[in-house]
């Protein structure tokens, strides 16, 4: 093969330079899909709905979100991997779709190979609630109804990380006969509790209003601390409950091998989304707070969250049907 001179190494650098600044004044030039991959109304739609919003006005170019359930997250996820590496195809995730799903399943994508991250957005809490008619006001009693009572309690899971939640529940707890409820996304977990389907399920704080307007009881957070707009809800640990603390996030990622201007450009662009002040109060007001993280932090993240997920699956023996 005939080596390259150093004149015909530097003009390929000088192209290479040329093109990549020419890709990011260009970009984007037509309407972009951002992908969810979950039934909408659920904590990550929620997110998306409004990130698209945000960046239709700073891109000049309709971003569209998508919803593409099933698989806990799969379908959607390989439709984002299998897209062209464009910038036109985008992915609104969340932590278990991202780093447990891909644990508890095979897959055609790898979650950390397949995808450029661009930026985490936000962290999100979660909480245990109920439908009013459970004869339960405390998590105490949800235990004592769920090991005395002849059908036990049934929970909603939406998603393979809150599947894996009520599973870690029912062990921590000692009541292995609860009963747990597949659904297509947090948004429709909800709607089954609150609709009387099933007794409870852990939520990302999307029962927020209904929780105010008394379509649902809560019972305790999952975090570290109480929340903010439940102060008077305790966490499982005042609870009594040890090792459940647990939260997601969002994250906005593209199909692996996008061209870096392009990441860049919609890193930047979501970081100061991230800082409007409407898009603080909004989020503030689900309890998601707000990260705005660089490309190569997400990926610590991603990669960090996978390590944490396939211990908790070994030694808590969970398997599902492959």
């Amino acid at each position: 093969m005939r080596k390259l001179s150093r004149f015909q190494l530097l003009l390929t650098g000088l192209l290479v330079c040329v093109s990549s600044a020419t890709l990011a004044d260009t970009y984007p030039s037509k309407p972009i899909r951002l992908i969810v991959p979950y039934s909408p109304g659920g904590a990550t739609d929620i997110v998306a709905r409004l990130m698209s919003h945000k960046l239709t006005e700073s891109l000049g170019q309709a971003v569209v979100v998508e919803n593409r359930p099933g698989a806990g997250g799969i379908i959607g996820m390989d439709a984002v991997a299998r897209a062209d590496p464009d910038g036109y195809t985008l992915l609104l995730n969340t932590a278990g779709g991202h780093t447990l799903t891909p644990v508890l399943y095979k897959t055609n994508f790898d979650p950390v190979k397949s995808f450029a991250p661009i930026s985490q957005i936000a962290t999100i809490g979660l909480i245990v609630v109920t439908h009013p008619s459970v004869p339960a006001k405390t998590i105490k009693e949800l235990v004592e109804l769920a090991k005395s009572s002849p059908k036990s309690v049934s929970y909603a899971a939406g998603s393979s990380m809150i599947t894996l939640m009520g599973e870690k529940f029912k062990s921590v707890v000692g009541a292995p006969r609860m009963i747990s409820v597949p659904y297509k996304g947090t948004g429709p977990q909800l709607t089954a509790v609150m609709a009387g389907e099933v007794d409870m399920t852990f939520d990302p704080f999307n029962s927020l209003e209904l929780i105010r307007a008394g379509k649902l009881r809560p019972l305790a957070v999952m975090s570290d601390k109480r929340s903010a707009a439940l102060p008077d809800v305790p966490t499982l640990v005042e609870s009594g409950i040890q090792d459940m603390n647990f939260n997601s996030w969002a994250a906005l990622l593209a199909p692996a091998g996008t061209p870096q201007p392009i990441v860049d450009r919609l890193h930047r662009d979501v970081v100061k989304i991230l800082q409007l002040p409407d898009v603080k109060q909004q989020l503030a007001s689900i309890e998601y707070d707000i990260v705005g993280s660089t490309p190569a932090e997400l990926n610590d993240i991603v990669i960090q969250d996978i390590a944490r997920w396939t211990q908790i699956v070994k030694e808590s023996g969970f398997k599902v049907d492959q």
